[in-house]
């Protein structure tokens, strides 16, 4: 076992560089389910070690639950330095799962709260899948729906007011890219990530950003234009600085460098294919990542084999 409970911990930083480049280089959804998936790996080792050095932390202390073999010499030999790094990880494990469950908490209280908009437009006589409610405050937002189905776009009339025909129009393709995409999944994913190791918070910011990249670039192709979309992404972004929509939903008017997806759709439009041409730094930042998750993997694995090995051998019958 040795150090490699402690490789997962510290590995997360070998995903840095991508985070960066990815959004740079690939196709906005490319780069979305590789740093969502890369992000995911991380987390879940690190969280994996950081209960396995609970486990030998819990065991030395007094009066606790577990087998008393499982305080064995042997058992403590397995990890260096066990009886601090043992005690430390009971409290990093506990703030990470109190700060899990409140972003799952939060994220659930917004869709409640989304919900409940969504029926009092709909008692307004909200029809299909755009939901308009009535609202001084300028927002847009993709509201999913149970099991992939019965997603809704809802939009204030207030934004509505802001943008013209052509503008509102790809307004409502970019929420439904949205939906179609399933980007609140990624979304609350690199939260969750990032909550369980915060060296993973780079990762969710790319992500976040690449969701609405993927919305954007989808949203151009419907309407044909992506001057329009701009126009719109920029306007919306002027108007809705007072807006109130659920910042855990992916929103049109988003938190974030709105600048960055003007530039972006006023350019060329990303690659073509899902993946660019290769270059030396992005190359030298995937193979990072790659390797980096890889032995984050390897090394949770051999861990909690070794563990579970000495654990059953230490546990009296």
């Amino acid at each position: 076992m040795g150090v490699f409970v402690y490789l997962p911990l510290v590995l997360p930083l070998t995903a840095l560089p991508m985070a960066r480049l990815a959004e740079q280089h690939l196709h906005p959804r490319s780069a979305t389910l590789v740093l969502a998936a890369v992000g995911s790996t991380l987390a879940l080792c690190s969280t994996l070690c950081l209960a396995l050095l609970m486990v030998v932390g819990t065991a030395q202390l007094p009066g606790n639950p577990l087998p008393d073999g499982w305080s064995d010499p042997e058992v403590r030999e397995a990890v260096p330095y066990e009886h601090k790094a043992g005690q430390i990880a009971i409290g990093v494990l506990a703030a990470v799962l109190a700060a899990c469950g409140s972003t799952l908490l939060r994220h659930t209280r917004t869709r409640a709260r989304a919900a409940e908009a969504l029926r009092y437009a709909t008692r307004h006589g909200a029809s299909g899948d755009i939901a308009l409610v009535p609202s001084p405050d300028p927002y847009a937002y993709a509201l999913p729906g149970r099991r992939g189905r019965d997603g809704r776009v809802v939009v204030s009339t207030a934004m509505m007011d802001c943008l013209d025909d052509r503008e509102r129009r790809a307004l409502v393709a970019h929420e439904r890219a949205h939906l179609a995409g399933r980007h609140h999944r990624y979304l609350l994913m690199t939260q969750l990530a990032a909550r369980a190791n915060p060296f993973l918070l780079p990762l969710r910011t790319a992500v976040a950003y690449s969701t609405e990249r993927w919305a954007d670039e989808e949203a151009a192709y419907a309407v044909g234009s992506r001057r329009v979309v701009a126009t719109a992404v920029g306007k919306a972004a002027l108007f809705s600085h007072r807006g109130r929509g659920p910042a855990v939903l992916p929103a049109f008017a988003a938190p974030g460098p709105v600048p960055r997806r003007v530039a972006a759709l006023l350019d060329s439009g990303p690659p073509a294919g899902p993946w660019p041409r290769v270059s030396a730094h992005l190359a030298v930042a995937a193979v990072t990542a790659t390797v980096g998750t890889a032995a984050s993997a390897l090394s949770s694995l051999n861990a909690t084999v070794t563990l579970v090995g000495i654990l059953h051998a230490a546990t009296p019958l």
